[in-house]
């Protein structure tokens, strides 16, 4: 898939995110979040580096919640120039807008170490093999080669599923992908 391939893809899940209603995204995300606690991944997860909503996405509030509530360690992303790193938190208050408008941790540390943490992977579109396009920064891609070790988990909704996605070399495919 060339640049303007991954371009219209991009704008057109745009399009389709934005065509949903608050009820339609707190009600799929509902439905996500229970599929991802009640996952094998989750449940054998002693730290999650997860993420917060931004725009559309997948609510994972309660999700992120939840994961403090059961005595799990919480990472969220951080951005630093080109660079993301997980930094730990214990409460959810413990973060703001940041990069792009995206929630990450006000502190910049700790720093997460937990190299087989479960990573909760956003992303714009996904295929049944796990192949994942994200948002164009490649800031996971980054991430999952430097620590390649952990197991990954993305939501998504049904329409960001898609049959078949062209990958390049350095695209890291996601573990699972759950879908609502």
């Amino acid at each position: 898939m060339n640049a303007e391939e991954k371009k219209a893809l991009r704008a057109q899940i745009r399009v389709r995110k934005r065509a949903m209603t608050i009820e339609e995204i707190e009600e799929r995300s509902a439905k996500l979040v229970e599929k991802f606690l009640s996952s094998d991944a989750y449940k054998n997860a002693k730290t999650v580096y997860g993420y917060l909503p931004y725009n559309q996405e997948v609510r994972t509030t309660r999700a992120m919640e939840q994961v403090l509530k059961d005595g799990k360690g919480l990472a969220l992303p951080k951005i630093y120039g080109d660079r993301m790193d997980f930094i730990v938190v214990t409460d959810l208050s413990q973060v703001e807008k940041g990069y792009c408008g995206i929630p990450e941790p006000i502190h910049d540390e700790p720093l997460a170490t937990d190299e087989t943490s479960l990573v909760l992977m956003p992303g714009m579109a996904f295929d049944r093999e796990g192949h994942r396009m994200g948002y164009g920064g490649g800031f996971y891609d980054k991430f999952l080669e430097r620590e390649p070790n952990h197991p990954t988990l993305a939501l998504c909704y049904e329409f960001q599923l898609l049959d078949h996605l062209d990958v390049e070399a350095h695209d890291i495919p996601v573990d699972e992908v759950i879908w609502a």
